[in-house]
């Protein structure tokens, strides 16, 4: 008897659940190592593919479109170089604990580690995607197609949340399947978890503390505890310390705010005095805790949902694993039903003049600046997403003093490596039509990603992008300045790059002054249509303080005896 099975493929199955999870747009390069799964997409017909120019792109901009939204990010990316030049951003979005599904090609699979040539052959790519990631699959049984995917977005989002990368061997892609549905008990069972009730002796901690401190991070963010985190703070009159991957958790205009601070003198000074700290999901990063020389108060209750953040960089008292958002909500709950009472009085004074003492004396050192700063706060609304690369405008007021007052309206490379803004912002605006996203960007940077230039031209998507040109790598030489009172490798050759906008129709202004930069940035507002702005430092001069890099990074580099 002929068969009547319809022709479905592994290639087929895999677009189904990107449309079964609600993906509406993946990040990519075709190559004829992932054609079937591209075709597949132009079949199915509701998935947007935007073509990026280099693999590397690619994953920031499914990276950037997960961050912006709490959405799947996916990437496709072609097998061996094409994997590999993914990895990077890879690791990156693993930083970040970004769900992000990535999907590659693999050389045929009779092929695999026999080294006979075959094109596009890696040495252990799954290997190389392993260390990128959260975790590497391959395929093994075509059949297997659809679980095997859905699996992987399961835990692309399970806790820690992370990049996933699956490897597809080629002949795999086109191979005919069954299109067996697959019930997921789990998704689509009507129960609703049980209320968590905190311990009795965390809730009487928090009871008896005068001081206390929240110290919050991304892990909040990822759990939409927003809300939850401001009714506990103004419960508490708790100053909130936060990490700078949790900007506008709460909003930053709040008085309890004191946002990226934790490893300014002052906070530690106020953290020496307090006797509570109660951190909620953050890592405590050696970057934002000058090398883990911020020291925290014994009294210390972790807040997380991985088991292994608990005293991971900071010894605790009490860990409290599960949920963020409805462990938090719960202590709220707890602590009124327990006839909490505040602080209140001199303390709350106190965590204002933190705030109020922690500005003043980082806008006296940004000299020009501060002006520029003030502009951007100005000109731009409170719905803008504000994507920041490593450079020296981010690191010093980008991600303290511009103010974000919604969750996931900041985003900043977490892993701390150069060039990843313009591409992650790419994908935020892409995944954010109605909102105006803003890529801060220096000049050493903004050249590693340059050619995505092309692909947001191509997708007629209305950025404004600032590009702080000092020419070279601004941060480098100041904390080689400090660390050995010389310069090697930081000055660098850039195109004009007013006319290299120009050139692709992107409307552009080279400025060297505060006030012509608000002068172009009010009009790149009043713009429907992509904009870059080039400041050029040297006209605008230096800072009234150099930026001498995180603080602590200089000792790091003295000679030494290690033991």
């Amino acid at each position: 008897m002929e068969s009547t099975q319809k022709q479905f493929t592994v290639a087929d199955a895999i677009v189904k659940e990107l449309v079964n999870e609600g993906v509406e747009t993946a990040y990519g390069i075709v190559s004829i190592h992932n054609m079937p799964i591209y075709d597949a997409i132009l079949r199915e017909g509701s998935i947007d593919l935007v073509c990026a120019r280099g693999e590397s792109g690619a994953v920031n901009m499914a990276d950037g479109h997960a961050r912006s939204t709490g959405k799947l990010g996916v990437a496709i990316t072609s097998t061996g170089t094409g994997a590999g030049n993914a990895a990077g951003s890879l690791v990156e979005a693993w930083s970040a604990g970004v769900p992000l599904l990535h999907i590659t090609g693999e050389v045929s699979s009779e092929q695999i580690g026999t080294g006979r040539g075959y094109i596009h052959e890696c040495k252990n790519q799954l290997q190389m995607m392993e260390g990128a990631c959260k975790k590497a699959y391959q395929l093994k049984v075509p059949e297997q197609a659809t679980g095997f995917i859905r699996k992987a977005i399961k835990e692309a989002f399970q806790t820690p949340s992370g990049p996933i990368s699956v490897e597809i061997p080629i002949d795999y892609q086109s191979a005919i399947i069954p299109d067996t549905p697959i019930y997921d008990e789990l998704a689509s069972s009507s129960s609703t978890q049980e209320e968590f009730i905190v311990p009795e002796a965390v809730v009487q901690t928090m009871k008896e503390a005068k001081r206390p401190v929240l110290w919050v991070g991304n892990g909040a963010i990822l759990s939409g505890a927003s809300e939850q985190i401001r009714q506990l703070a103004e419960m508490t009159d708790a100053p909130v310390i936060t990490s700078q991957s949790a900007k506008g958790i709460i909003p930053e205009d709040h008085p309890q705010c004191i946002g990226h601070f934790g490893a300014s003198p002052e906070t530690k000074q106020f953290l020496a005095n307090a006797d509570l700290l109660i951190s909620i999901g953050v890592r405590f990063r050696s970057n934002e805790t000058s090398g883990w020389s911020v020291e925290v108060p014994e009294n210390h209750i972790t807040i997380d949902a991985d088991y292994l953040a608990v005293s991971r960089n900071y010894e605790a008292k009490y860990g409290v694993v599960g949920d963020i958002k409805t462990v938090v909500e719960s202590l709220v709950t707890q602590l009124e039903a327990s006839g909490y009472t505040k602080p209140g009085g001199e303390y709350s004074e106190e965590v204002q003049q933190l705030r109020e003492t922690l500005r003043a004396k980082l806008r006296e050192t940004l000299g020009p600046y501060e002006n520029i700063l003030d502009s951007m706060r100005n000109r731009l609304d409170e719905k803008t997403i504000f994507v920041r690369d490593v450079t020296i405008p981010a690191n010093v007021w980008g991600s303290r003093l511009f103010e974000i007052y919604k969750p996931r309206h900041s985003i900043h490379a977490s892993g701390g490596g150069i060039g990843q803004a313009l591409p992650t912002g790419i994908g935020a605006q892409k995944a954010n039509p109605d909102k105006r996203v803003v890529v801060l960007a220096g000049d050493g940077g903004f050249m590693v990603n340059i050619g995505e230039l092309a692909t947001a031209v191509q997708e007629n998507l209305p950025m404004i992008i600032l590009v702080f040109d000092d020419s070279g790598y601004g941060v480098l030489r100041n904390i080689q300045d400090a660390a050995y009172g010389r310069q090697v490798a930081v000055d660098l050759v850039s195109p004009d790059f007013v006319q290299l906008a120009h050139s692709m129709g992107i409307e552009s202004t080279r400025v060297g002054s505060a006030d012509a930069f608000d002068q172009a940035l009010e009009k790149a507002t009043e713009s429907d249509k992509m904009t870059l702005i080039v400041v050029d430092m040297e006209a605008v001069g230096p800072m009234a303080k150099p930026f001498g890099g995180p603080p602590g990074v200089a000792s790091s580099f003295q000679p030494k005896k290690i033991k």
